[in-house]
């Protein structure tokens, strides 16, 4: 394999590493900040603020 092939394997492979660390980031900050539940006891509301 020629030295630009390395090179292209590597951006490609460096672009996943950031895109799959992008997209795990934005999942962790996308979890709600309060949860609310309905159930037989009646409402219940948590919140992490």
């Amino acid at each position: 394999m020629s030295r630009n092939g390395l090179y292209a394997l590597v951006a490609v492979l460096a672009i996943a590493v950031i895109g799959f660390a992008v997209y795990t980031y934005q999942q962790q900050q996308a979890r709600p900040g309060v949860e609310v539940r309905i159930d037989q006891q009646g409402v219940s509301i948590d919140g992490n603020g």
